[in-house]
């Protein structure tokens, strides 16, 4: 069975049951972008479980590797489009781009971002057109491969289909205990295939029954993920600490990190909501969290008798609080500077180890590729230069308090955290400076996508943001408190959390989900080239 060749018997039943108005088939893979794009964050997973399937029934009546291409990059660019379009504000605020030329860069972002579409078509159609795959085999490598490309898709934005759940307070995000975001978002994609099935066979007694048993384990995973919930352990143990969002303008930041001004009154707008804060809550404070390169100055033991270090280190002492805060430092074998997150204690000493990002920002803190190719640091002199921190081996340590540093998007790599988790960090601390991204959509999928760290590895994430949305959220994925966006802000939350947090499902066995789909895909395309061979030798 070939979908290049009309007499095909697949292509054959496609033909005959085709509506006989089909003047308009571009509009399946259009509305599969428009599912997928209006079911991601913020928007509710509303069409999650089945977005892909008219795109799928598109690929199933093409003949043409080019129509197949062009369908899944309809797809992928509409919904990149509807669901990232906050690249368009990131490119006038960071690269200082006139608005008509960072809609251009937006339209060249929706054409490249998500590949991972129309590249999982073109390999679909590939093989079914050398194996000539059965039906029912041919639509499960289609879901497979879907999958799969999503899965190992290169993106600057490490998003997938499972964090939506979480951001609709689902309970099936639960499960991200057992399989990670990363699972789930793989489950929710398969399922496009039993619904795919029970509309094609709307008509039949199959559909009906196909798309109950889809409802009804929905239900059913839902119902044992508040069951996930419950059983989780009670703490031993809290923790007092003292969001601070700055809300810093981009510009001042830049002039501040360029030498040119506004340092001592960054400085001073982080004290100030501090000492605010301190005035107004009769709680004992164990540390105040400050964000990403929150202090806009050098730190580092070396650097401490320099102005801004000994005005910060009074600052402490006086109070007689502990920080942990984002600041910059010096990697001494590479000269090179750090983004760093410091801990100091409450008498304004910095407490060794400190932490320096480790996945640094693409464009923004190093240029791909120029340690091949120095010259392109000659095409992009304003393009940071940082050098890269050894990874998450080490966990600050505050008080008897073990804690896993994450800097910014560190926090949307899974394995990230887990190294943490496996070190015994009790509880996870971001600091984040997103700021240059507006106030739809990004703000919202970030703090989802960080906090989901949390839920996977049980343990509670606390989160400070320049601009927002600064939060906190437990072990069991309850959020607290939110900050507003772009406003002055600070708040304190008592965290409790386990000393000694167990290992989840999926930190022990972190490789699961993906031996599972290639296993599935090795097994289902030896079955298909197995068949091939065998027709071959008919």
């Amino acid at each position: 069975m070939s979908h290049a060749r009309s007499d095909s018997p697949l292509a054959s039943l496609i033909m005959n049951n085709l509506p006989s108005n089909q003047k308009h088939p571009w509009l399946l893979p259009a509305l599969s972008g428009v599912l997928i794009g209006t079911s991601y964050i913020p928007f509710p997973p509303w069409a999650s479980l089945f977005c892909f399937v008219p795109l799928w029934m598109f690929w199933q009546r093409q003949a043409s590797l080019k129509n197949v291409f062009l369908g899944g990059l309809l797809t992928s660019f509409i919904f990149t489009v509807i669901g990232f379009n906050w690249v368009t504000y990131l490119l006038h605020e960071f690269a200082g781009l006139d608005w008509p030329f960072a809609v251009i860069g937006m339209v060249a972002f929706g054409l490249l971002a998500h590949l991972f579409v129309p590249v999982a078509g073109v390999l679909w159609f590939l093989g079914q057109r050398r194996f000539q795959w059965s039906e029912r085999l041919s639509l499960g490598l289609m879901a497979l491969i879907t999958t799969l490309c999503e899965a190992y898709s290169l993106t600057l934005f490490d998003w997938n289909f499972g964090y939506s759940w979480y951001g609709s307070n689902v309970p099936i995000y639960h499960w991200a205990e057992v399989v990670g975001f990363s699972g789930l978002s793989a489950a929710t994609l398969m399922t496009n295939l039993p619904l795919y099935y029970a509309w094609q066979n709307r008509q039949q007694r199959s559909g009906p029954i196909l798309l109950a048993a889809v409802v009804s384990g929905f239900l059913l995973l839902n119902l044992s993920g508040m069951w996930l919930k419950h059983r989780l352990p009670t703490p031993d143990a809290h923790v007092t600490a003292l969001l601070v969002q700055g809300n810093v303008g981009s510009s001042d930041k830049l002039a501040a990190e360029l030498g040119k001004g506004y340092p001592k009154a960054i400085i001073k707008t982080y004290t100030d909501l501090t000492d605010k804060a301190l005035a107004s809550t009769p709680k004992k404070i164990d540390f105040a969290l400050w964000p990403e390169t929150a202090f806009p100055a050098l730190l580092g033991e070396s650097f401490m008798s320099r102005d801004y270090p000994v005005l910060l280190s009074s600052f402490l002492k006086d109070r007689q609080l502990a920080l942990v805060t984002g600041s910059y430092s010096i990697d001494l074998p590479s000269r090179k500077v750090t983004n760093s997150l410091f801990v100091l204690d409450q008498n304004g000493e910095i407490v060794p180890p400190h932490y320096s990002k480790t996945i640094l920002l693409a464009f923004g803190e190093y240029i791909p590729g120029e340690t091949l190719f120095p010259q392109i640091r000659d095409w992009l002199p304003a393009t940071g230069q940082f050098a890269r921190g050894e990874g998450p081996t080490t966990l600050l340590k505050l008080n008897g308090y073990s804690m896993g540093a994450q800097i910014c998007y560190e926090s949307l790599f899974p394995k990230f955290t887990r190294s943490l988790a496996e070190l015994g960090a009790q509880f996870i601390v971001n600091a984040t400076n997103d700021s240059w991204y507006g106030t739809w959509e990004e703000p919202y999928q970030h703090m989802y996508m960080t906090l989901a760290r949390g839920v996977e590895f049980r343990r509670p994430v606390l989160r400070s943001t320049n601009t927002g949305i600064s939060a906190v959220s437990l072990a069991s994925g309850e959020i607290l408190q939110r900050s507003p966006l772009h406003e002055e802000w600070a708040g304190v939350y008592d965290v409790p959390y386990l000393k000694n947090p167990p290992a989840t499902f999926y930190q022990r066995w972190f490789w699961l989900v993906p031996s599972l789909l290639w296993g599935s895909f090795a097994v289902l395309f030896g079955a298909g080239f197995i068949s091939a061979r065998k027709a071959s030798k008919a």
